[in-house]
């Protein structure tokens, strides 16, 4: 047995990962080990991106960009995420950290980019969070005043006041079931997403046996699937910026690699497993959905603009009737609820890796003693989304909506990063092997070119006011605003902790070299 500072040589054995504390290589973090198994990390993955919810949210959208070419859309849009999916898979493999992007970047390409890959995961993350709070709020009220037949009741998601009482409300209970661990986050999961996936195969059944009775209906048409009939390129740019969106979160099972059985590879086996899940969900509910009532903007057309930011709820009576309907409103409001419980995995351990590692304060780094989990973390996550959401809400509904816009500039952001990372990384261990120059290299490398032309294209967009909600700036789109913003919020923090931790900023914490390896010749 001979300690190295260098990769192992084909054929070697790695036996472990440099010893706790070792500035070379990873730290561990004291959370709790083997608290979830594949298909509890694959629930995870699935449950973090939300399918019904993305699914009611952009079903409308898209196909207003893109028509019947939806279903090719979507499938363009799974092409970089199952890409960039390799290259999470394959750095997991030798670095099973809980600050993913931010570690595996910080090793890659130094202090400075990997804080900023991080910072990205954390805003982009902020973001989200507070957006399912809200949509699990509104679809809390709608189905109450569903259920007791009172549009009284329902109306009360209008009232301000009560509307944020009810969004802080459900942001606490998510923050403290994800605050108690993994086991707990495991067991709501099963529930919430087998609920999900179960309402969507009813809804497809009877979507299918629908088509060809409404007024909307079209005939199947394998035309759908060719992504070169969208009607001109910035249509296509702008539903694959959707596309992308909807299947953003399902890293959020490697983020909880050093709670997982097999850390080294169960979360990127299930990272791929959640992928097919999801693909296979979005295209046989959009397929479904076209043949039952078209993609027109009129009726119940799915690009009606009155009812295409939220199709499931014009559907739900037409599609699936009126009793069996509300399954749909219970199964938006249980996928906005679950993501929110499970959105909280990726930042708070994003956060406590970046404070373990001295790039944030080292308050950051505390973890639960009973727990196991970045309990201070956590706390803050949740702090910050309710005041996030409750200002937002108070100033300007359009601000609000502008940030949900620019999430699509960080997801490409720190994916990106991460996919370029994996190739700088293995970059003396490609030629080793076919496979190490396919899953380490290519595929990576291709992933990340696809979303850094995705982050420019939608760059180039937020500048036009017409982008999000109209407004403007100084005569540039607030969307643009906002996303630049962010980011130059996260350069600006960047540059107060370098003069509070020197160490980290220069290498001398968490370096660019390979990780020590013990390993067996």
């Amino acid at each position: 047995m001979t300690q190295l500072d260098a990769r192992p040589q084909a054929g070697d054995t790695v036996r472990g990962v440099a010893a706790p504390g070792d500035n070379n290589g990873v730290r561990t973090k004291g959370l709790g080990g083997n608290s979830v198994g594949l298909l509890g990390s694959a629930v995870i993955g699935v449950s973090t991106v939300a399918p019904v919810y993305c699914l009611t949210s952009t079903l409308g959208s898209t196909a207003g960009e893109v028509g019947l070419q939806m279903p090719a859309v979507f499938l363009a849009g799974f092409l970089p995420m199952l890409l960039v999916a390799f290259a999470y898979r394959e750095l997991n493999k030798v670095m099973p950290d809980c600050g993913t992007s931010f570690t595996w970047t910080v090793k890659a390409f130094g202090p400075r980019v990997g804080w900023m890959c991080g910072w990205g995961l954390v805003i982009a993350t902020i973001i989200v969070l507070s957006n399912l709070a809200g949509v699990a709020t509104s679809y809390f009220w709608l189905l109450a005043g569903e259920i007791t037949n009172s549009p009284s009741v329902a109306a009360l998601d209008g009232n301000k006041a009560v509307h944020i009482v009810t969004c802080l409300g459900l942001i606490a209970a998510a923050t403290a079931i994800s605050y108690r661990g993994m086991t707990a986050t495991k067991g709501v999961q099963y529930a919430l997403v087998g609920l999900q996936l179960l309402v969507l195969a009813v809804f497809v059944a009877m979507a299918l046996s629908k088509a060809g009775t409404l007024e909307t209906s079209v005939d199947f048409s394998w035309s759908w699937m060719n992504p070169f009939a969208v009607q001109s390129f910035a249509a296509f740019t702008a539903g694959l910026s959707l596309s992308i969106f909807m299947y953003w979160g399902w890293d959020a099972c490697l983020t909880a690699n050093e709670e997982t059985t097999g850390s080294a590879k169960t979360p990127g086996r299930a990272a791929l497993i959640a992928m097919l899940v999801l693909v296979g969900s979005y295209l046989a509910t959009g397929i479904a959905a076209q043949m039952a009532v078209g993609s027109g903007d009129t009726g119940l057309g799915l690009a009606n603009p009155e009812t295409s930011d939220n199709v499931f709820a014009a559907l739900a009576g037409p599609v699936m009737g009126p009793v069996l309907g509300l399954l749909l409103f219970v199964a938006v409001l249980a996928s906005a609820a679950a993501s929110l419980q499970t959105t909280f995995i990726p930042v708070a351990r994003t956060v406590l890796a970046m404070s373990t590692y001295e790039a944030l304060p080292a308050s950051y780094a505390r973890v639960h003693p009973r727990f196991k989990t970045p309990g201070k973390a956590t706390v803050v996550a949740g702090v910050a989304t309710g005041v996030f959401y409750t200002v937002m809400t108070l100033v300007s509904e359009h601000v609000l909506v502008d940030t949900i816009y620019a999430l699509g500039l960080m997801i490409c952001f720190y994916y990106a990063l991460t996919a370029f990372a994996c190739v700088w990384y293995f970059r003396r261990e490609l030629t080793a092997s076919f496979r190490d120059v396919v899953f380490k290299g290519l595929f990576p490398l291709l992933g990340g070119v696809l979303l850094t032309a995705v982050f420019c294209k939608t760059m180039y967009d937020m500048w036009d006011p017409a982008y999000g909600s109209g407004s403007a700036v100084l005569g540039v789109g607030s969307v643009f605003v906002i996303g630049v913003g962010l980011l130059l919020l996260g350069l600006v923090i960047m540059l107060v902790m370098q003069r509070r931790s020197p160490d980290f900023f220069r290498g001398l914490v968490l370096t660019k070299e390979t990780p020590s390896l013990i390993v067996e010749d």
